[in-house]
């Protein structure tokens, strides 16, 4: 079977690169084109241009850009033409991908279309989802309450579990290797993979954590390599020493050893979440998407630790509220007191649960799921996702 995937983020990279691998071992004969990152590629795609082209995010980051964004909805559609894959699986990136399908489905009306990450419908523009329907027939969700929204819309959809709980955890010998390099306590400051991100966040920050880090404890960043210079550019500004940090294992074992952490809202708190490191989340973003995204939310909470656990255990500052001097209170009272420590352990732990761990691996379920919707298309008996 010829698969055409496209992934726009980090994050979908990581989706992609697991599918591709359960896909892989329940048919060894699949082949994939598309767009991805350093995951895919490394699980054998060949990229039709770099994913970081689009990784961005707002209506303001996004206007400056849209000319390059045209030029690449263009050339993944005739991409797509040229390929002419048996299945099209688009990975998050909605306005990109449902724009490509738009084109793609000019020509192959019938083209098999699987969507990776169920839109956020529960929280804001619920509208998406039936706007989505006619372009894509079969949806894999991250969370479990997510399948009822996609069948409303009139999509089949399969929850498969967040990737979250089946990524590799850090060795003592690599936490050992860390805490060899970087002695005392140490906190996280991850400040985002963007690059319109770290510009706007990282300032805050650092700003944040000159107000409350002890003597003795390290701050440590890790990033992806693409932004590494980015990110070392912005953290040479701060008052307080940090390291940023590349290496996979490094990055690893520094989420496992760090007592706390000062996280970018989005899938990080769910990696905080799987070493069971607490955290503060403070995010915000151009004014004009804060003044737009302030009127379409419909939650009191954007942190998915809170969301899939139903509690409000990890304290978040947005907008308006993500300044240093609101910050800083919180990251001292997360040091020094135990029972809130205690009471995100416990949301994290539920949090893990209700996402699928222990259970078969996400993306071999995803892989699974996207056959069974291509059995059932083709007329045959599909197997349960498990």
């Amino acid at each position: 079977m010829k698969v055409f995937i496209i992934a726009g983020e980090p994050s979908g990279d990581k989706l992609g690169a697991a599918l591709m691998a359960g896909l892989t071992e329940l048919d060894p004969h699949m082949t994939f084109a598309g767009i991805g990152g350093e995951g895919m590629e490394g699980a054998g795609l060949s990229s039709l241009f770099p994913m970081s082209d689009l990784s961005v995010m707002g209506l303001a980051e996004v206007l400056p850009r849209i000319r390059l964004l045209r030029q690449r909805i263009a050339q993944t559609a005739a991409a797509i033409e040229e390929h002419q894959p048996d299945l099209v699986v688009t990975i998050d990136s909605p306005d990109f991908c449902l724009r490509v399908l738009r084109l793609a489905r000019k020509s192959r009306p019938d083209l098999p279309v699987v969507h990776y990450v169920a839109p956020s419908v529960w929280a804001w523009r619920p509208g998406r989802a039936a706007r989505m329907a006619p372009l894509v027939d079969h949806v894999l969700a991250l969370l479990p309450f997510e399948p009822p929204f996609m069948h409303a819309a009139g999509m089949s959809c399969d929850f498969v579990g967040h990737p979250v709980v089946s990524e590799p955890r850090a060795s003592e010998s690599e936490i050992a290797g860390l805490r060899a390099r970087f002695s005392g306590r140490i906190m996280l400051a991850l400040p985002g993979s963007r690059r319109g991100e770290i510009a706007r966040l990282a300032p805050r920050f650092g700003a944040a954590l000159a107000k409350v880090v002890p003597d003795g404890m390290q701050v440590l960043v890790p990033t992806v390599l693409s932004q590494a210079d980015a990110m070392r550019a912005e953290v040479a500004r701060w008052k307080v020493s940090a390291h940023v940090l590349t290496d996979k294992i490094e990055k690893r074992a520094a989420f496992a050893a760090a007592e706390l952490a000062l996280a970018a809202s989005g899938t990080v708190s769910l990696e905080l979440a799987a070493s069971e490191t607490p955290m503060v989340i403070a995010y915000d973003v151009n004014p004009l998407t804060r003044f737009l995204a302030k009127r379409l939310i419909r939650l009191d909470t954007v942190t998915l630790v809170n969301l899939v656990s139903e509690t409000r255990a990890v304290p978040e500052f947005l907008g308006h509220d993500c300044t240093p001097d609101k910050i800083a209170p919180a990251l001292k009272a997360l040091i020094e007191t135990p029972s809130a420590r205690d009471a995100q352990h416990q949301a994290m732990r539920v949090t893990m649960t209700r996402l699928g761990q222990g259970k078969e691996a996400p993306g071999l379920r995803a892989a699974r799921s996207v056959l069974n919707f291509m059995a059932l298309r083709a007329g045959g008996d599909p197997a349960p996702v498990s």
